[in-house]
């Protein structure tokens, strides 16, 4: 073998990783366009995560926010309605499941666990019937005293849990907490 044809074959080497390294380039740059375009918008991460001020929400009255495109009830509850909450036998419950998302694993679904605060004073949960999606009517509607879904008669006591209809399941409660005195943060 020469020493030329050592030259040519290192020049070839060379057009070979050249044109392999810009075509890797180029299929990376029309790539991640298509890739990229299915993360979530810039709106959607901002209202992954909302503060709410309850600051002139009043002991039996609720205030609805929108967050993550869905209804989100927000309720101050009553002395009664957080003893007629806690007065319920879970086990006769048609979901005796929280499905709490601020447990790590699923709880029963009793007034304590759902409600946000120790007190029961204050009920978070996603205002989306479990039926067919719908939104219920609140301030002591249905047959239990909580909400009612006009559209099937799904009914909900002043937990947010099913009593009577066709929801399987009790309303959603959402990741939530208290940042401070008057302001409750979702997501």
């Amino acid at each position: 073998m020469s020493h030329a044809d050592d030259h040519a074959g290192t020049r070839r080497d060379f057009l070979f990783y050249a044109t392999g390294g810009a075509g890797a380039v180029v299929t990376g740059a029309a790539v991640w366009p298509l890739i990229n375009q299915m993360n979530p918008s810039a709106d959607v991460r901002a209202l992954s995560s909302i503060r709410v001020d309850v600051s002139a929400v009043e002991p039996g009255t609720q205030l609805t926010v929108k967050w993550l495109g869905k209804p989100v009830f927000i309720r101050r509850r009553t002395e009664e309605e957080i003893a007629d909450a806690r007065s319920v036998d879970v086990s006769a419950l048609p979901d005796p499941v929280a499905r709490n998302n601020n447990a790590s694993a699923p709880l029963d679904a009793t007034d304590e666990n759902r409600a946000l605060d120790e007190t029961g004073e204050w009920l978070v949960m996603i205002g989306v019937c479990t039926h067919l999606g719908c939104v219920p009517l609140g301030d002591g509607a249905g047959d239990f005293g909580g909400w009612f879904c006009p559209c099937h008669g799904s009914h909900y006591d002043t937990s947010g849990r099913i009593r009577k209809g066709p929801a399987p399941e009790n309303l959603l409660v959402p990741v939530a907490e208290f940042v401070d005195e008057t302001t409750i943060k979702l997501g």
